[in-house]
């Protein structure tokens, strides 16, 4: 991989960059749509590809791995063929499911237990299948197997498992180097930075972490309920200690404010499923703030849902049109919705990448973040 850095912003730590693979390039800010089991929900991979020209989606290493399983998987070809997906795809290693499943799982320093949350069987991941796991599904990037403490924890807590995650972590990195990809193109593995809410612990994590001179580097355990002005101190802190010269990937975040806030912070790389989850409940997301579409003061308003949208069916569909749709349980009301908010994140990333190009990001994000937080 090659991560070409092509303007700094005038202050702060955003950049736009270009990462280049043997499958393509992502410019940088980006942000990944999440399709857990392989598909974006309520979206066909044409939508994807030729409506949000997304360069790059994420599937997840848990869910793959129950349904459909890694003997269909690797029947097709991995997952690139199983879904018709010829962009990047990047797979988390199912450290976060661990973590969301507490009273389904047990941690050991070999792995982790868990049962099944679709049936209840008993399952073992450790730093070893997980990594053998994500050669099978052929993602372009994969994570390596992390433990994800909830917040809040305390610090004697927080500091075991990373300890246990940087344990991992060798131990991840020697299975993948032990190993080839399946599937014909290279696979490219980043490590997770942990530490909780400690500024002590993520300090050393992003340093251990930067320190094994991988392709990239990720930043987890944020966005689990912790205040927003500490998921940008402790982004803060670890952009501060993570190699510039590699791309910087901001697990699970988040809100609009919450992207643009940590672009100013020095992150290229974004995922959440919140656009989706809202948009199945009628929260849309615009340039001119968030839209409830299931009020009823949109039921005779007939302007386009977002009239300056890059997708097109929000600027062709009416607000009083897309609210009779989640009235009548309609599905295509969702999946409008959904177009909207995944187009909405993609041209904030794209136009935050343009203003640091031009140099005025930082003007732009100020008025920018005042405006997203409005109800309309």
């Amino acid at each position: 991989m090659i991560f070409n850095i092509e303007q700094k912003a005038l202050s702060g730590k955003a950049r736009a960059g270009v990462i280049h693979t043997d499958r393509g390039q992502i410019l940088t800010p980006i942000f990944m749509p999440v399709g857990t089991l392989g598909t974006v929900k309520g979206l066909n991979q044409k939508m994807l590809r030729d409506d949000l020209r997304a360069p790059i989606i994420l599937g997840n290493t848990y869910h793959l791995y129950l349904r459909p399983g890694m003997e269909i998987l690797k029947a097709a070809g991995g997952l690139h063929k199983f879904i018709g997906w010829d962009n990047h795809l990047l797979t988390d290693s199912g450290g976060y499911q661990v973590y969301s499943l507490s009273n389904m799982r047990k941690i050991t320093e070999e792995g982790v237990w868990f049962r099944s949350h679709i049936d209840g069987s008993k399952h073992f991941f450790s730093p070893e299948n997980v990594m053998d796991i994500q050669r099978e599904i052929g993602a372009d990037f994969i994570m390596a197997f992390d433990e994800c403490p909830p917040f809040p924890a305390e610090e004697s807590y927080v500091e075991n498992s990373m300890h246990l995650t940087h344990r991992w972590m060798k131990r991840c990195i020697n299975r993948f180097r032990e190993t080839e990809p399946l599937y014909g193109h290279r696979q490219y593995l980043l490590p997770i930075v942990q530490g909780g809410t400690y500024p002590r612990l993520r300090k050393e994590s992003s340093q251990f972490m930067a320190d094994l001179g991988l392709d990239a580097n990720a930043i987890g355990g944020l966005s689990v309920g912790e205040p927003s002005d500490l998921l940008y101190d402790m982004t803060d802190l670890c952009t501060d200690h993570l190699p510039e010269e590699k791309p910087r990937y901001l697990m699970g975040v988040g809100t609009p404010a919450d992207l643009l806030e940590s672009i100013d912070r020095g992150i290229d790389m974004f995922d959440c499923v919140l656009p989706t989850r809202n948009a199945r409940h009628g929260l849309i997301y615009t340039a001119e703030g968030i839209i409830n579409i299931r009020n009823a003061k949109w039921a005779n308003d007939h302007s386009p849902l977002a009239e300056e949208s890059t997708c097109e069916l929000a600027r062709t569909h009416s607000k009083a049109y897309v609210r009779h749709l989640f009235h009548t349980g309609e599905f295509l009301g969702p999946q409008i919705a959904s177009l909207q908010n995944l187009s909405f994140y993609l041209w904030l990333v794209g136009e935050a990448r343009q203003k640091i190009m031009n140099g005025n990001f930082c003007e732009w994000k100020k008025e920018m973040v005042a405006s997203l937080s409005i109800r309309r």
